[in-house]
């Protein structure tokens, strides 16, 4: 039976398991640059995610249609790697610093705070995200989740080599907002807070001095 409605629509991004994920054949990062671009160009110059159609994005692009369908499902799909493309990469999380690992997970969410303050353009293709429920469904699932369990990973880790209390880890969710809620808050619920160079460091050394066993 074929699903119609919004699991028809999840279904079709189906292939791209995650952004950015290979169907078949190696990606070619000449070709996902150009995409890239093409998308970005598109929207700056007013289009939105209703308007977009694989056709105009490979025209863009100046690729053919049947290599976007080698990428990608749909122009959902193609969207939602764009926007996780914006964001970069996650953190190196295998220093040995547990400290040093766990501002770098927090400075990645100011340095994104930032990004998303200084670019309008970024902040229209969130908009139009959110304002599509299964396309921020699948965002919450690939790009959002990857960057919960980066923080949960690490927070473990911070267990393991008695950086953290062991009964904090009775609710890692809860520890995990606990670290990454003040600069969240900052960068979403309070746009005219400053996100200082140096919050990361202070925010992670406040909440250790509190994490720490005691003796």
């Amino acid at each position: 039976m074929t699903a119609t409605g919004p699991d028809a629509a999840a279904d079709a991004m189906t292939p791209c398991a995650a952004p950015g994920a290979r169907r078949g054949r190696p990606r070619d990062a000449a070709v996902d640059g150009a995409v890239t671009d093409a998308v970005l160009r598109l929207v700056a110059e007013g289009a939105n995610l209703a308007e977009l159609t694989m056709e105009g994005i490979a025209r863009a692009a100046g690729v053919g249609k049947a290599t976007l369908y080698r990428r990608w499902a749909n122009k959902d799909a193609v969207f939602l790697d764009v926007i996780a493309r914006l964001d970069g990469p996650l953190p190196d999380r295998g220093t040995g610093d547990f400290r040093a690992d766990l501002v770098a997970a927090v400075e990645y969410i100011r340095r994104r705070g930032l990004a998303k303050r200084e670019s309008a353009l970024m902040r229209s293709m969130m908009a139009q995200m959110q304002s599509n429920s299964v396309l921020w469904r699948r965002y919450h699932d690939t790009v959002i989740a990857a960057r919960r369990q980066m923080m949960v990973d690490l927070l473990e880790r911070g267990i393991a080599s008695g950086h953290i209390r062991k009964e904090l880890g009775d609710d890692l969710d809860l520890l995990a907002d606990l670290v990454s809620g003040p600069v969240l808050a900052r960068a979403t619920l309070r746009p005219e807070a400053p996100l200082p160079d140096d919050l990361a460091e202070r925010v992670v050394d406040t909440l250790l001095e509190g994490m720490r066993p005691r003796d």
